[in-house]
């Protein structure tokens, strides 16, 4: 079944209400206008702008915005611009792409587009501009039965740039023959300049889906869409399964985008504060002037409907990680469902998915998940539901709409992109509160209504796929056999010339890809358009029951946010493996006196959320010291700070640890989430395992997020007794629960921050029974006695403590982790210089420029994987690769890259592009709810932020490339060979020659 709720949520991050339209109709509020929105309501249906006819004009208050739909008149183009006042504007264009092959034609395609086009023909034209502006994002999607491709910057210039690069790369592609060879599939040699080298099959995407399908959920969530809507594009996998892409033509690949990738079959969607008109004026002049309206056969026909249910079954790989290895089968039961074009259905559809599967209190996970039948799960049919739940969820989506994100039109792009595809009304969509109001409404004239829709859509349905996945061991076997049958098929069919030509095809890209490429044709930035200072963010400071706590007055829409920060320097080491699980658990077990289904109940009613996760904050001037801790952060109405408090007042002092049985599941739940994740974040795993003998941060890390907590609770949830974790659980708490051990932070509106300041101060004193042994505070001089939480705010020092380990001593070590995965994921990280040392400017931009200029080329484009590059930070220099079909090859590549640097081989030009790259990062948009959140978590206050932004625009060509000297000695100092200090980590298949290598340790 189609899940609205998922996209709901996701859109929903970021949405905005001035009132809460789930308490009421107040007719004297009124709709906020905004300079953009103003502009937009202006507008009137027939209205003629630029080659396109408005359609309709509609506010939607909820949001804060106001929604133009227009269509273009020659091609029959749609358009939707969503004005809002938000800086970071977003554009879209999405293809409707139905393949009927698994060949992956428009993923493939996707990927092809971005590599040159008719304006823009230098190589990878995508992939530099990354370099060449300031975008916040840029990326590209394919879906089912869609492609989009998106973009989003602050900068008005950069909107312009960016808009005419993706314009042309999606209808003016070049679809080069090397290009498709590259990012799609070729026979190649295994070493293209050694044409006895066997021949083996390469390319990004082939690579990539042997990646994707390495996950066991991705194969059976992939089958069980294509065998429940068997009929159609449903049926085939989009983004191509691995031995179905050596099938595809580049003359296919052509032939696909002429049919599919035409204005007549696009829909354009602009969301922000840049006026519209110069978007239509952009769009029409530069595509869609160039084109005539056809007729598209892309239509999807609706799955016709099973008279009787069907049952299937398919095999994976055996989960090595699996927290059970004799729970490693998958049951589901799926339906198909109403049309995702009828808005309202699919909103009451979305919420019975919600009230019907998740957390505690659902139906579902009573009947399966507490009786240890499984642990995860997708679907059961209800029997009604309580009012409560259902005034939780509903409770859950205000929350979602009055939280300010800093993604908002890609958020909305994603969330509208569906039902748009089939033709349903994209406006309609984003009128949530309609939707609420007209579900309360039927609730109230037909009290089983949703029982009604429950035997409908599931007791009565007889389209239903019950699909059942078990691990085969030979899986991984069965698969690497079908490659070289696949393989060997394909050369056989080879004669001596076509050999010939895959040589020196070979040969010539690898040529291309070794050339350095002129990418003057390319719109850019200049380092002039950066920002010379940053915004300053105002915190002030205080306490509340003797606790630290920064203040920081924000325009959350209503919104409180609260931290913090609970330090873990007491905390005996023997209990250092456990405190990812205690976080895990300690708001999930109840408290006080609430059982688990009703503390659960209470924080969807009455928060945003509640959650404890690990930090390890590196200090920004010693690379030896850093801050241990937990982070406890939550949100809620203003309306219901009290109800937060009193939650987070029973954690504090009343937690539940005596229900084994409730411990078991979560243990099960967070172990299989574990396991399940290495697939799709080996990189992450990679790094932090590299980084672990590096500093005493990155041993931390590898503790509480690495591979050593994947297999610490792997061990946990094999244990057939947890009386002993049980145990472990108070004493754990007794440390990090503990107001002694605290620093606070509260995010929200001016009106409001009194009423935190004390509603805060009340819970440091619910939890006084931990503070028996407080130390008294250090105080500001300039502070008067007694200001508690009345916010005179005195300035208290809110200190960050740190940790120094002064026996750690850091040491070269190399490990390789065999896993089931057809690719691999590789790091190298070496030791540098923390975040306000003079060179860590330099080793930030070089990281860039090397990604861009370098190792791009090298491990994406020659290599092969889907990614890969540099990173600084942490004081770590960090390499990296994803999917990755290499091992000592990407390493070397890293080297390389080091020799590539010392070289000088680059310009001033590359180095500002570099800054441009790095830039687009540090200037990022912070959401309201995330302001100050850098001083409070790391105390990098701005002048720290400052004087960094100013080391950035300070690394020139000069003190670079025009001597030498300088940056000759910076890299030698911490990257040279014999210098550095490194740790390598790689995730992947059997490696006979790593094993053989006494310098890995093999796990």
């Amino acid at each position: 079944m189609y899940n609205v709720m998922q996209q709901l949520m996701q859109a929903s991050n970021g949405l905005s209400l001035g009132k809460s339209s789930f308490q009421g109709h107040n007719p004297s509020w009124r709709f906020r206008s905004t300079p953009a929105t103003e502009r937009a309501l202006q507008y009137q249906a027939g209205q003629k702008i630029h080659g396109f006819t408005v359609k309709e004009v509609v506010d939607v208050p909820d949001l804060f915005l106001t929604a133009v739909k227009l269509t273009h008149d020659n091609t029959g183009a749609q358009y939707l611009h969503a004005a809002r006042d938000d800086k970071n504007n977003l554009f879209s264009v999405q293809l409707r792409t139905t393949p009927m092959d698994n060949t992956g034609v428009p993923h493939i395609l996707e990927h092809t587009v971005l590599c040159g086009s008719e304006k823009y023909p230098c190589r990878d034209p995508f992939f530099k501009m990354l370099n060449r502006s300031l975008s916040t994002f840029m990326n590209a999607f394919t879906a089912s039965d869609f492609t989009m491709y998106p973009f989003s910057t602050q900068n008005g210039k950069d909107f312009q740039n960016l808009l005419s690069v993706y314009l042309d790369a999606v209808f003016f592609p070049c679809l080069g023959e090397l290009d498709f060879r590259q990012e799609g599939w070729r026979l190649e040699n295994e070493n293209p300049t050694d044409p006895s080298s066997p021949l083996v099959f390469k390319g990004v995407v082939f690579n990539e889906m042997k990646g994707a399908f390495s996950d066991n959920e991705q194969v059976y969530a992939q089958h069980l869409q294509n065998k429940l809507y068997p009929d159609h594009t449903y049926g085939v996998v989009s983004g191509g399964e691995p031995l179905a892409i050596p099938d595809l033509s580049w003359e296919q690949l052509k032939h696909f985008h002429a049919t599919h990738y035409h204005p007549s079959n696009a829909r354009f969607f602009t969301y922000g504060d840049l006026p519209l008109e110069q978007h239509l004026k952009q769009i029409h002049e530069e595509a869609l002037s160039k084109f005539e309206r056809t007729e598209p056969d892309t239509a999807v026909p609706n799955q016709v409907h099973w008279d009787r249910p069907r049952e299937d079954h398919v095999t994976c790989s055996p989960d090595v990680m699996a927290p059970d290895a004799a729970k490693q089968n998958t049951l589901c039961m799926s339906y198909l469902l109403g049309d995702i074009t009828d808005t309202f259905e699919g909103f009451t559809l979305s919420l019975m998915s919600s009230l019907m599967i998740s957390g505690p209190n659902a139906p579902f996970y009573k009947a399966l998940i507490e009786p240890k039948i499984g642990t995860d799960f997708s679907s059961v049919v209800g029997n009604g539901f309580e009012e409560e739940r259902i005034e939780a969820l509903l409770h859950k989506i205000e929350i979602q709409m009055k939280h300010q994100s800093t993604s908002f039109g890609l958020s909305l792009a994603s969330y509208i992109a569906s039902c748009w595809n089939h033709d349903g009304d994209p406006v309609q969509l984003l009128k949530i509160c309609d939707s609420v109001t007209q579900f309360r409404q039927a609730l109230k004239d037909n009290p089983r209504f949703l029982q009604e829709k429950v035997v409908h859509y599931f007791k009565d349905n007889t389209h239903r796929l019950t699909l059942s996945m078990s691990p085969d061991e030979a899986y991984l076997e069965k698969q690497v056999k079908a490659e070289e049958e696949k393989l060997q098929k394909k050369i056989q069919a080879l004669s001596e010339s076509d050999k010939k030509d895959i040589y020196e095809k070979g040969l010539e890209l690898l040529s291309i890809q070794s050339q350095t490429q002129d990418a003057s044709c390319l719109p850019a930035l200049n380092v002039s358009d950066i920002e010379p200072t940053i915004a300053v963010t105002h915190v002030e400071m205080g306490t509340a029951g003797g606790v630290p706590v920064q203040y920081c007055e924000q325009p959350t829409n209503g919104m409180v946010y609260f931290r913090a920060m609970c330090s873990l320097n007491s905390l005996p080491e023997d209990l250092k493996l456990y405190v990812p699980l205690f976080c895990s658990v300690i708001t999930k077990m109840g408290c006080g006196g609430l059982d688990y289904r009703q503390q659960d109940q209470q924080m969807e009613l009455k928060t945003g959320g509640m959650s404890i996760s690990t930090s390890v904050n590196p200090d920004y001037s010693n690379m030896d010291m850093y801050e241990q801790g937990v982070l406890l952060s939550s949100s809620c109405l203003e309306r219901n700070l009290p109800d937060m408090f009193h939650l987070w007042s029973d954690i504090f002092n009343s937690p539940h640890f005596d229900d084994e049985e409730r411990l078991r599941v979560l243990v099960m739940m967070s172990a299989q989430e574990l396991a399940n994740g290495i697939s799709n974040s080996g990189h992450m795993y990679a790094m932090t395992r590299a980084a672990r003998n590096l500093t005493p941060t990155g041993e931390l890390q590898e503790t509480f997020g690495g591979m050593e907590q994947v297999k610490f609770m792997k061990r946990v949830a094999e244990m057939p007794d947890l009386t002993q974790v049980l145990r472990t659980l108070p004493r754990i708490k007794r440390h990090i629960l503990n107001p002694m051990n605290m620093r606070c932070a509260v995010n929200a509106t001016p009106q409001k921050m009194s009423n935190a300041a004390g509603q805060l101060d009340s819970l440091m004193c619910n939890v006084s029974s931990n503070k028996k042994d407080r130390k008294p505070r250090p105080l500001d001089p300039l502070a008067p006695p007694g200001s508690g939480p009345s916010r005179k705010l005195v300035a208290v020092l809110c200190l960050i403590i740190p940790t120094q380990e002064p026996n750690f001593k850091p040491c070269q070590m190399k490990t390789f982790f065999p896993m089931p995965f057809p690719i691999n994921f590789v790091s190298e990280c070496i030791r540098t210089v923390p975040f306000t040392h003079e060179d860590c400017a330099s080793l930030n931009i070089l990281a860039r420029m090397m990604t861009s200029k370098y190792l791009h080329g090298e491990i994406r484009e020659k290599g092969g994987a889907y990614g890969g590059g540099a990173r600084m930070g942490g004081g770590l220099f960090t390499f990296y690769s994803y999917r990755d079909p290499n091992t000592v090859q990407t390493l070397s590549a890293f080297r390389k890259g080091v020799d590539w640097a010392i070289s000088g081989q680059f310009t001033q030009q590359d180095i500002n592009e570099a800054k441009l790259s790095v830039f687009s990062a540090v200037d990022s948009p912070v959401a309201p709810s995330d302001k100050g959140m850098g001083r409070f978590l790391s105390g990098i206050t701005d002048e720290l932020k400052q004087a960094h932004r100013e080391r950035l625009f300070a690394v020139t060509d000069k003190n670079i490339n025009g001597h030498l000297i300088f940056w000759i000695s910076v890299l030698h100092r911490y990257l040279g060979i014999g210098q550095r200090t490194c740790g390598v980590a790689i995730l992947g298949p059997e490696n006979d020659i790593i094993k053989k290598d006494p310098s890995w340790v093999v796990k």
